[in-house]
């Protein structure tokens, strides 16, 4: 992968990028996930340090940190963490666009594995090298070749972590739902509302992303905007799920009869094609009766 790198080099990517801004917190023993962490976050301009994370994330049992804890530890913290792609162009292309990249490494063997977090904060691409933030070490190069037998024996796992609204330059379409749905049940929910809006402006037909819109615009108490949000779903996709939510807000909103006519939707298009909705699109219409009278 190293070597296909280096013979086809991605296009509109410089040959070499240093984010030397990037924080540095020298990693204790056993300490490279929190420190990863804090300076992933600090990039990110959310405030943090490997001594408060570690009693977040750290397990005393395991002597690290899992990589669900990396994930869940960003998000408490407001970042959204978001997987890359399992490859070098995707690291290099994030790198590129000045967001520094968490990644796995294995630095024993497959039998004896030595788990290690580090941060991706540059290339260059002429000498086949990577930038880290590694260990104690500020600014460690390495050879691109090398790092790719490290970080495919860590499962070429990596994630970044942005501010509610932005995206990867390289998010796939699932990873970001995947990880706006993890978003949202840790965060704010104005917060999640901003991260569902920044993923919709670039995948305006994913109908998981459109509920969760709602559903977040819903919770922080903007009833109205979360109303028009289920209403374009609902229009959009023919969701009972977007149907159902719509009669619900709208009863929220006092609005009986127009929130029936989201109910009748709803219980149609579950006995059609969604029954796994069909019991709450009739517990929901059943809520709309009492209202009408």
């Amino acid at each position: 992968m190293a070597g296909a790198l280096h013979a086809q080099r991605p296009a509109g990517v410089r040959d070499r990028v240093d984010l030397d801004g990037t924080p540095f917190f020298p990693q204790t023993e056993f300490a490279c996930g929190p420190a990863a962490l804090a300076t992933v976050l600090g990039a990110a301009g959310i405030p943090a340090d490997p001594q408060t994370l570690s009693a977040e994330v750290f397990l005393p049992a395991r002597k690290g940190t899992l990589q669900t804890e990396m994930l869940t530890g960003a998000r408490r913290h407001g970042a959204v963490a978001v997987l890359l792609p399992p490859s070098l162009e995707a690291l290099v292309r994030e790198i590129a666009a000045g967001t520094p990249v968490v990644v796995l490494q294995n630095l024993g063997l497959s039998f004896a594995p030595l788990w290690h977090y580090a941060v991706a904060v540059g290339f260059d691409l002429d000498a086949e090298e990577l930038l880290l933030r590694s260990g104690t070490t500020r600014r460690e190069a390495i050879s691109l070749r090398t790092f790719e037998h490290t970080w495919a024996r860590g499962g070429h796992w990596a994630f970044v972590a942005v501010t509610p609204g932005q995206l990867p330059t390289t998010a796939r379409e699932q990873e970001v739902v995947d990880a706006l749905v993890g978003f949202e049940r840790i965060a704010e929910p104005v917060a999640a509302a901003r991260a569902y809006e920044g993923a919709l402006g670039r995948w305006p037909a994913n109908l998981a992303l459109a509920i969760g819109l709602g559903n977040s615009l819903f919770a922080a108490g903007r009833r109205q905007p979360a109303e028009a949000a289920f209403a374009a779903a609902a229009q959009r996709h023919d969701s009972a799920a977007a149907w159902n939510n719509l009669a619900r807000t709208r009863l929220a909103l006092g609005r009986a009869e127009a929130a029936r006519e989201a109910a009748l939707h709803a219980v149609a298009r579950a006995e059609s094609a969604e029954p796994q909705w069909l019991q709450a699109a009739r517990e929901t219409l059943a809520a709309t009766a009492p209202s009408l009278h």
